[in-house]
This record gives C-alpha cells, structure tokens and sequence, in this order.
C-alpha cells in the first residue's frame, strides 16, 4: 500500500480509483466492511482501492482540547489499512485552506482532478467542505456532474449495537476489552518504539519497555494484562501500565510494558501491546513498598489470566 502525504504529490499513476473518505480511527468491523466494499468495486472495475482521509483529524484542528482520544496512531492505520486491502492512502494535512474549502472545489481539486474518482463510498451522514455545508445529496449531484457513482457505505452492528470508534473508545475508557474486540474483530494494541525511562522499574524488580503512546489523549488507563509482540518469534506474555505514574509525580502519558520471565535490551525496539484484560485503575500509593507489592499482585493476576488467553485468538 502506498502513502500519498498531500495533494501536490498525487501523480497520474494514483488514478483512477474507487474511494472512500473518513477518519478510520481504528479501523473496526464499520471500516472493515466499507474496505471489502471498496476492494469489490476497485477489482470489478479496474481501479485503485484508495482511502482518504485528514491528519490531523478535524476535530483535533478544531478543537484539539476536546478532541476524542486517538484509537490509532497513523503508523497502526497504515498497517490496519493495509491488511485489509487498500491499495493507497492519500493523506491530506488538514489546514485552514482544507478547512475553507468550497464543497465543489473539494470534489474537483481532489476527488475528480486528483484522484481521478469512479466510485465514491461515504456515510449517508458524510458532510464535507467549508463549515460542512456538502452532504450526501450534494456529493450525489455533483458526482453525477462529474461522472463518478457514490455508493453508501455498509452498516455494521454487533450485540444490536452500531459499529463506531465512538463506541470502541467508550468500551476501552470501561475497561471493557472483551467488548472493544468484538467492535475492532481484534484486540486492541498499541504499537510504538521502546525509550530510555528513568529506570525505577528495574530497582522494584520489574523492569519495564516504555513506550511512548503518541496520543494527545489516550483511550485507555490502568493496569492491564497484555500480550507483548515484537521481541521473539512468538507474543511474550506480559502486565502493563497506561498512566501518567502518579506515584512518582509523572505527567506525561506513558505505556509501560513487564515482560514476563525475559531479560534483555528492546531499547529502540518496535513493540505492539495487545490489551487481553483489564486489572484496576492507576492509583497512587503512599510508598514505593506498598506500590510494589500492588505489582506483584498485578503480575500474578496477568499470568493467570494469559495462562487461559491464548496469543492467537
């Protein structure tokens, strides 16, 4: 799959295409179907599977203090998008002159001149253009005008409930992960490079793989059991902690991940924590000792649970 970062860097071999426009924050069984939607239109016709989609997201342009958490960094998009066929990914830097942009000329200058559209699948809530005054209707029109079909895009319900990364974020602020894997048809991971930290795990005796979230907000916290992929052939099983460490006065969010029964350096190593199941909430204890024998607890709780959660589901 390839990345298109920006209109100016779309080139004749990009089209033409059969489209589909939206945050795919996650890309749960919702954004799922709209792929194999996609893939089916781009096979029988001869086209380019193409995904479009803002960074930032508007909402985080807009008003990034009240933005919703992140689902996915764009690296675990790219990687999601990518396993479920997408052949392209154009990337538009969402600005004010992105912002300001008339609905017609955004069907123009991206969608017809840019990515040389056949087929268009959106929501039939898709609003689009300066102050979202485009809508599904308009976008009918104008494609009409323009000589490209929009197609609406595949509901999708689980437990009787609709398929949206609003819903997968609130199962994840619950702690709900059986929850959340049955929205994503996975586990959720997060995936980043391990960094230095101030090494205090270690002197507890349980040294930690920190890693950076690389969310303005993260959509989960606490303590959990995970499964650790990326440092052998198979998941290592593992406890990990998503906070901002008020014991030690942190501030920052940060995933701290014990492997169990491993010692070695992941510094610089590129790691996916799969969350299995929720533990407790972050806490901050009085003391060191008393945070301590919480992990040790926490540990025991995580091997007996991953004893019965397989890696592979």
């Amino acid at each position: 799959m390839e990345l298109i970062r920006g209109k100016n860097n779309l080139r004749s071999r990009h089209r033409p295409t059969a489209v589909t426009i939206g945050n795919f924050d996650g890309v749960h069984r919702g954004h799922q179907a709209i792929l194999r939607q996609l893939r089916e239109l781009a096979d029988a016709n001869d086209l380019l599977a193409t995904v479009m989609a803002f960074e930032p997201m508007p909402r985080e342009f807009f008003a990034p203090d009240s933005a919703p958490a992140r689902l996915s960094r764009l690296r675990e998009k790219l990687q999601a998008l990518r396993d479920h066929g997408a052949d392209q990914f154009f990337c538009l830097p969402f600005n004010a002159q992105v912002a300001g942009m008339a609905p017609e000329t955004f069907v123009g200058e991206l969608l017809v001149n840019g990515l040389g559209a056949r087929h268009v699948i959106v929501g039939d809530d898709f609003r689009f253009g300066a102050k979202r005054s485009g809508d599904y209707a308009m976008l009918k029109r104008l494609g009409d005008e323009a000589g490209f079909s929009v197609t609406p895009m595949a509901t999708v319900e689980v437990d009787g409930e609709r398929v949206s990364s609003t819903a997968v974020r609130a199962a994840l602020a619950a702690g709900n992960m059986d929850k959340a894997c049955r929205l994503l048809g996975r586990r959720y991971s997060m995936t980043g490079h391990v960094t230095y930290g101030n090494a205090l795990g270690r002197t507890l005796g349980f040294p930690t793989a920190n890693i950076r979230p690389g969310r303005h907000v993260t959509p989960l916290s606490g303590i959990f059991a995970v499964w650790a992929h990326g440092i052998g052939d198979e998941a290592l099983p593992a406890v990990a902690s998503v906070g901002t460490r008020p014991t030690v006065a942190g501030s920052d969010a940060l995933l701290e991940v014990h492997v169990f029964d491993f010692s070695g350096d992941l510094y610089g190593r590129l790691l996916r924590v799969e969350f299995v199941e929720y533990l407790r909430p972050e806490e901050k204890f009085p003391d060191l000792e008393t945070m301590r024998v919480q992990m040790l607890d926490d540990a025991a709780s995580a091997r007996r649970i991953l004893a019965a959660r397989p890696a592979k589901l």
